[in-house]
Order: C-alpha cells, then structure tokens, then sequence
C-alpha cells in the first residue's frame, strides 16, 4: 500500500514540475508584446550561439529582462509562501494557521514602509528594511510567548495576533505621515503585492533566504509529521517538540520575509494552497511540503499571469489573491461544517 502510495505521489510530482515548466513558458509568450513560440525557441537557441540579430532584440529584451525574471520571481514567491503555510498548519494542527498569522508579513510590511518613507523606495533600504522587521516580528513573538508554557501553540498565535497589531498601527502611523503625492501612493501600491518591476536584482535579494527557509523546512519535514502525534509522543520518539516548532517558525518567517521583501503583501496563497495539496497528496509533509512548492509556484505564476493581461492596466496580484483564495476557502470551510 504505501509503495503504490510512494509510486503515486512520484507521478504528481513529475506531472506537477511538467505542469509548471509549461505554465512559464506560456507565460513567457503572453502579454501585452505577444511572442510566437517558433520566434521564442529562435531566439533562445540565437542567444545560446551568440547570434542574435538584430531584428529580435526587442523580442529578447521583453523575454529576458521582462519576463523571465518575473516568472523566476513570481514562482519563488509562491513555493516560499505555499510551502511555510503547509509547515506551519502541520505545526499547530490548525488548517486556519498562515504566516500571515505570525505577524511576519506585517512586520516586512512596516519594514518595507519605513523604507519608502526613507529612502522614496530606491536602493538596498527598503528590501533590507522589510527582511530585518519581518525577522524582527518573530522575535517579538519568542517574547509574547516565551517558550516553556504548555498552550505553546495557542500561546504563538496570540502572541503574533498582538505583533501584526502593533505593526499594523505602526504602518497606519507612516500612512499617516507620509507626502500623499508620492509616498503614500508608492507604500499603497506595495501593500497590495505585485511583481510589475521584477528583476534579477530582487531576485538576488530575496533568494537567500527564501532558498535557506524552503531547504531547512524540507529537512524537517518528517518532525513535522512526528509533531502531529502530540507533544507526548513525539518526545518519546526522540524529538524535542518545543525545539522542533521554534525551528519550523524561524524557517517559516525568513521564507516569508524574502517573499514579502520583493513582492509587496500577497494573502491568502500559504492557507488555501496546502488545502488543495492535502486533497492531491494526503497529509505525509514528506510529500506535502515539495508538493505545496510545486503547485504554489505553478498558482502565483498563473495569477500573476492573469493580473498583467486581464486589463491595460495591471491589476495588483493581491486584489487577485483574495478574489480567488476567499471563496475557494469559504467553499472548503462550508464542505468541512457540512460533514462535521
């Protein structure tokens, strides 16, 4: 039984990096500069030789200057947020439980804000700003919560509602202050999410510590299933749960930051996609986790997509996010109170 289980999710996951390496190339090819696939393979193998001519400059401009790097950001983004939701509602047993909970994205958010208001969103500031308040948001829950009480994990949450509070406020307070012709427009924008100036310079930024989360919560991917048996058992099997959890929430927090650094506040992806994983993989996080990297990557590519062609003007990838995470979650949460 679990080789045919073993055998099957191996043919998800072939099938699912297929699934995404068409998704980028389509979404390579459209837009509002439609590119043939005849003249992308042309250009491609032109620019592996070194003969590019001058007639597709332009066309290979748009591809790799444009394009590639807004789809090699757009899936990061979506395997970092998809993977810390399915690692954190494995975590707590809670399928309710996000990053956003953590107050993670808030505090990027502030960071970022601050950032802006600062330095008028130019140069290192406010990406490095958003990754150090957004670590900086985890650390105030260590304090909230400490880390030896027994409602741990209703302890963590509480504490993260009150740093996504006090982060909210503060971000209000820039709102508030900021020159309303230029900044306050600038700071709306980014909290909205989007991926309108990708380059391999927010790439460069946010692939450390997106990579170190995505890798260190791979790695801890069967405690992860160990922690779902009770703290009890788990500490009988050799594994430290207090430590385990602490490890998924670091792991967890600098894979949002990065996220967050680089494309402004994108909601909802890490709750409803590890819901949608769990319905093609089952609940084992050895198989869940790079499942929710795969199918996150293949959904923020295609929004993202959608959200640069739907209308002339680019519609903010997180209007997009919620318009279809919350009726696909309210679906799922009436399907659930229907059985129960």
């Amino acid at each position: 039984m679990n080789r045919e289980k073993n055998k099957r999710c191996h043919k998800v996951t072939l099938i699912l990096i297929l699934l995404l390496t068409i998704t980028a190339v389509c979404a390579v090819l459209v837009g509002q500069y439609t590119i043939g696939l005849t003249d992308f393979c042309r250009i491609i193998t032109e620019k592996v030789r070194g003969t590019l001519g001058d007639s597709m400059k332009t066309s290979a401009h748009v591809i790799f200057q444009v394009r590639i790097p807004r789809i090699l950001l757009a899936g990061m983004v979506g395997a970092g947020l998809s993977i810390s939701g399915s690692a954190l509602q494995g975590t707590f047993q809670n399928p309710l439980v996000s990053p956003d909970l953590l107050g993670v994205c808030s505090g990027a958010g502030f960071g970022a804000a601050l950032g802006i208001l600062i330095g008028n969103g130019t140069g290192l500031l406010t990406p490095v700003l958003s990754l150090v308040f957004g670590l900086v948001s985890v650390l105030l829950v260590f304090f909230f919560a400490g880390v030896s009480s027994r409602s741990e994990t209703l302890s963590v949450i509480l504490g993260g509602i009150i740093v996504s509070s006090i982060f909210t406020a503060l971000i209000s307070f820039i709102k508030y202050v900021a020159d309303s012709s230029e900044t306050l427009p600038a700071i709306t924008f980014w909290q909205m999410g989007s991926f309108a100036n990708a380059s391999y310079h927010d790439i460069g930024i946010s692939f450390v510590p997106i990579a170190f989360g995505i890798i260190g919560l791979l790695l801890l991917r069967w405690k992860i299933n160990l922690l779902s048996l009770g703290d009890e058992d788990c500490s009988t099997l050799g594994i430290n749960p207090n430590h385990t959890r602490w490890m998924v929430i670091l792991f967890t927090t600098l894979t949002t930051a990065g996220c967050v650094t680089v494309s402004g506040v994108i909601g909802w992806v890490g709750l409803v996609i590890p819901h949608i994983c769990r319905k093609i993989v089952g609940v084992n996080h050895g198989y869940l986790l790079p499942t929710s990297c795969l199918v996150g990557a293949i959904f923020m590519i295609l929004v993202d997509t959608v959200a640069r062609n739907l209308t002339s003007a680019e519609i903010p990838i997180g209007i997009l996010t919620a318009l279809i995470g919350a009726p696909f979650f309210a679906a799922i949460y009436h399907k659930r109170k229907k059985v129960g």
